[in-house]
């Protein structure tokens, strides 16, 4: 006995989730918030006015990571609201891309802090902070909107940049870079991608 035939409908239905499972894959990533890279554009420029003043390196690390984890719920709070708001799911094909494209560069900017601080080069450590960055930027882009490599090759070339500058300029690029760049790159994205 061969299989049952399939009515109209289910097949309808059955060409329906396989067009929606592909429009889904070949979708970009929408929830990149404007709004939220603005915040932490804010927070960065907060954390660079701190650190420049006169305090101990362990102090300068404590204060760019506790702005890196302020920065980052900020910016996560503002990608669930946006993606509420488009009722994009950050789950959906694209929103996992997205994050499996851009979580490991950051990963290894964490693991590579301590031994890269305990060098006592912070110099170094401000560059590859960027470059990472940068990095997690251009490769979650692939999968978002079109200004968001711009800003990746953006944090890329101010992490160059600051691996050739004096030392006494690591908190400005840090600052130019965590916070303008977000801003700047935050209020486009607010203004031409809804939020």
């Amino acid at each position: 006995m061969g299989k049952p035939a399939l009515s109209l409908s289910d097949h309808a239905l059955d060409n329906l989730s396989y067009i929606r499972s592909a429009m889904e894959r070949a979708s970009s990533f929408t929830a990149v918030p404007g709004a939220g890279g603005i915040g932490m554009g804010l927070t960065a420029l907060g954390a660079a006015v701190l650190a420049s003043g006169p305090v101990s390196r362990e102090a300068w690390l404590t204060i760019w990571i506790a702005a890196a984890v302020v920065a980052g719920a900020i910016g996560g709070v503002a990608m669930v609201h946006k993606a509420r708001r488009s009722r994009v799911s950050l789950l959906a094909e694209p929103g996992r891309k997205f994050a499996l494209s851009f979580a490991p560069p950051l990963l290894v900017g964490a693991v590579l802090t301590l031994p890269v601080f305990l060098t006592g080069n912070l110099q170094l450590l401000a560059a590859m902070w960027l470059l990472l960055y940068g990095v997690a930027i251009l490769a979650g882009s692939s999968h978002s909107a079109v200004v968001v490599p711009a800003m990746g090759a953006s944090f890329l070339v101010l992490g160059l940049v600051t691996l050739v500058c004096p030392a006494a300029w690591r908190d400005l690029t840090l600052a130019a870079g965590f916070g303008g760049l977000h801003i700047l790159f935050g209020w486009l994205i607010y203004r031409r991608y809804g939020g």
